[in-house]
């Protein structure tokens, strides 16, 4: 019975480095899907919200990473995992997960749900990469694009049918559950996540919340501001005005355009481009809509 279980955990490490190879960020599960890894914050009084910028592993989806070293060492801290999960809505790929579930218990057919909106709407669903899970249902893997962030739900789009977006997670092909294994559909294998069709975004998508005119319409001038307080820092100060610059960015929807600005400057200030963009990324986990996958 160990050995089964090491193996499992073996072969859920293995799937983990190949995804994490195709640049998809993730981190262990166990058998029931759920991190596989405790909290390090689960027996402070009072509870403690950290997204994994204290830099413990153990806060789930914000663990997911793609570096092979910290994948591995994260599968280590977790001997008892059987899976992995798959963090979405991080770049490159900014996954999409469309989550069609079975339910002929109440006659809903999620497929036919999603062939229905696609008729309404004048889109078509493209051919992607597609798991399927153990209950018969399947995954269909999209893209988005950068500058959007998808949001997770559960039967808004229709019943059956899970959206699973930034903050969320899918569980892997390969990974091993209480109720199976998922997989890879045949004939997906080959391809890549396709792109999120435009009229499914929308879709997908809650309608922008409305701007007041500040005279400063493109991300670069909004941020202006925050790239000069990095830029101006100090030793001791770099990466603190960094991490609150990002966080300031993220909040206000333009993180990912003053990025790039954002890092340049912390380099100017005396960190390295690895540092600084260690620092955002973690501005941008802490800044990400929390959701229960």
């Amino acid at each position: 019975m160990a050995t089964t279980a090491r193996q499992t955990a073996t072969l859920a490490l293995a799937h983990a480095l190949s995804a994490a190879e195709r640049g998809l960020p993730v981190f262990p599960l166990s058998a029931t899907k759920l991190p596989a890894l405790r909290s390090p914050h689960r027996d402070e009084d009072p509870p403690v919200r950290c997204r994994g910028t204290c830099g413990l592993p153990g806060h789930g989806v914000h663990d997911a990473t793609t570096d092979p070293a910290a994948v591995r060492a994260l599968f280590a801290a977790a001997p008892r995992a059987s899976g992995y999960g798959i963090a979405c809505g991080r770049p490159p790929h900014r996954l999409i997960g469309i989550d069609l579930d079975v339910d002929t218990a109440h006659g809903n057919d999620s497929v036919a749900a999603l062939q229905q909106l696609a008729l309404q709407h004048l889109f078509t669903i493209p051919a992607t990469v597609t798991v399927l899970t153990p209950s018969g249902g399947r995954h269909l893997w999209l893209t988005g694009p950068s500058g959007v962030s998808v949001p997770n739900s559960a039967g808004r789009l229709a019943p059956g049918i899970d959206v699973r977006g930034a903050g969320g997670y899918l569980v892997g092909p390969g990974s091993v559950t209480t109720h199976g294994r998922y997989r890879l559909a045949p004939g997906t294998a080959h391809l890549a996540p396709a792109p999120c069709p435009r009229a499914l975004l929308r879709l997908l998508t809650p309608p922008p919340r409305p701007r007041h005119p500040t005279g400063h319409t493109s991300p670069a001038r909004q941020g202006q501001g925050l790239v000069q307080f990095v830029r101006a820092a100090h030793a001791g100060q770099r990466n603190t005005r960094l991490f609150w610059a990002a966080c300031r960015a993220y909040e206000h929807g333009f993180g990912d355009d003053l990025a790039d600005a954002l890092t340049e400057a912390a380099v100017r200030a005396g960190l390295t481009e690895q540092e600084a963009r260690a620092a955002i990324a973690s501005a941008a986990r802490l800044t990400a809509p929390r959701q229960n996958p």
